[in-house]
């Protein structure tokens, strides 16, 4: 059964550890909120001392509610992967052990690593064999939330990619960090038993209402004309079980908390393909990070709306007692799983849900205020197109009118950056799609959001709205190939990705 992760401080002091990094395994430590679980497989933290990590890659049964159990490809055995504990700039090393049949990537996402350790066949880094083993060793950085999960292709197999449980949060420890809160809360959201369906885009009424007409009239024009010739509209994927830290609503530990406590929850979408939203009836969020870098301008929400991949860090105040469901907004996928109970101390009940005022979510609203972005050294234009089930029934994705090739041969950059120079990315959208957009090995700036522009934000994951534009900055200071793509599994998998490099 899985707990919350819970209480770094905690943590560390039963855990005694006096070195860098902490990696959080099942059974290492009794937490605040209940018992860790326990885990048949062994601490993850070698004891060969050889190395920092060990992570094994297996397949494994996870009980996602009393009597329903599920097949997994995991990270030691476990859903979520353990919680990954580093210290910003301390080198550290990482066995990882296959113990599938299927060379696999385990990528770094988020940290400023070479390609060789980042985790994509795409820019070159080597697979950790079939039943074989990866040593691993990098610098962690920057600080702040980030993320490890697999980067293998899956295509039309529901059984892999991050369609299953290969998803792990990890924690940099910056150098200095204020703290201005009582312990933190980790949380990973994830859905499970994927099925196909044919076509049903998500709603995008919670994006700010900036609708490109050219962008718009391209796109429909396009659907239109391919419905007209008979072709079904593209797959799509749906889930039977929704998660939180592996456990489906009311089947999980509750997070349990005391009245006056500040929570820092660190809230990870460690879904393939879904948007999700949560929120937690009378209280509200303090966010203070987005994809582990903090914010110029804190802002209070009543909802939070966290893309594919995408991290929220906000503070709660804990001043509204009694049991509540803290949960995703969709009320089917809620009773379906999504969502948590917040158990107040001294109070017991089944947990209450009522939902939030309405709230459109706009990065704009944590930005530096009045303040504009650097200008770039050059700009590219991306436009990304939809080709109605043109791959065997499968939507493909083409950037500049190119679809990424299937096949796992190295593919040539199509943009080619020199080192130290601030590239602009100024993405036009001609679907009606929302598209988490993701950088590897680098950090960017949102530079135009909803036709204004902004600047302070840095995330490594940036939702596109359906029909809209964005700009972003970044600037090429980690040399070597770099990996651009949607990381919506479908959309990854079926053309949408492009390479920079250095030259």
């Amino acid at each position: 059964m899985k707990e919350v992760f819970d209480s770094r401080r905690k943590f560390l002091k039963a855990a005694g550890l006096t070195t860098g990094a902490v990696l959080l395994s099942s059974g290492n430590v009794v937490a605040e909120s209940g018992v860790w679980p326990q885990s048949s497989e062994s601490p993850a933290v070698s004891e060969s001392n050889s190395a920092d990590y060990t992570l094994h890659i297996k397949t494994s049964p996870v009980e996602i509610a009393p009597k329903k159990i599920i097949s997994a490809t995991t990270y030691n055995g476990q859903f979520p992967g353990p919680l990954l504990r580093f210290k910003e700039d301390q080198q550290v090393t990482v066995d990882v052990l296959n113990d599938t049949d299927v060379p696999e990537q385990l990528h770094w996402h988020g940290q400023t690593v070479p390609v060789d350790v980042d985790g994509a066949a795409e820019e070159g880094t080597p697979f950790i064999p079939a039943h074989g083993k990866r040593r691993i060793v990098f610098t962690p950085r920057p600080a702040g939330f980030r993320f490890y999960h697999t980067h293998n292709r899956a295509g039309s197999n529901l059984y892999a990619g991050q369609y299953g449980g290969e998803v792990g949060p990890v924690y940099i420890e910056p150098k200095h960090e204020p703290g201005n809160y009582d312990r933190e809360v980790f949380l990973v959201l994830k859905e499970f038993e994927p099925t196909f369906s044919r076509g049903g885009d998500m709603a995008q009424d919670f994006l700010p209402p900036t609708i490109v007409k050219a962008l718009e009239e391209q796109g429909e024009s396009t659907m239109k004309a391919s419905l007209a010739k008979g072709m079904p509209h593209g797959f799509e994927v749906g889930y039977g079980s929704f998660t939180i830290n592996g456990r489906m609503l009311h089947h999980g530990e509750p997070i349990r908390v005391k009245q006056g406590e500040r929570v820092l929850f660190h809230v990870l979408n460690g879904s393939a393909t879904e948007i999700r939203s949560i929120a937690l009836p009378g209280h509200s969020f303090h966010v203070v990070a987005l994809d582990g870098n903090p914010v110029p301008h804190p802002a209070t929400v009543p909802v939070l709306w966290i893309g594919t991949a995408e991290r929220i860090s906000a503070i709660v105040e804990m001043k509204h007692p009694g049991v509540w469901i803290m949960g995703d907004l969709a009320d089917d996928d809620r009773q379906h799983g999504m969502g948590i109970i917040v158990e107040y101390a001294r109070f017991k009940g089944k947990g209450q849900w009522s939902a939030p005022p309405p709230h459109r979510w706009n990065y704009a609203l944590f930005a530096k205020p009045g303040s504009i972005a650097v200008p770039p050294d050059e700009t590219f234009d991306m436009i990304f197109v939809k080709d109605n089930a043109a791959e065997d029934g499968f939507n493909r994705w083409t950037i500049n009118g190119a679809a990424y090739p299937m096949s796992n041969e190295m593919v040539p950059a199509s943009f080619h950056l020199k080192e130290g120079r601030r590239y602009r990315i100024h993405m036009r959208n001609a679907s009606d799609d929302i598209h988490p957009i993701h950088l590897h090995r680098h950090s960017f700036e949102l530079t135009r959001l909803a036709g204004k522009g902004t600047s302070g934000i840095l995330k490594d994951v940036v939702m596109l709205g359906g029909y809209q534009e964005a700009e972003i900055d970044f600037v090429a200071n980690n040399p070597g190939l770099t990996l651009f793509h949607c990381h919506q599994q479908l959309h990854m998998d079926f053309g949408f990705m492009t390479l920079f490099d250095y030259v």
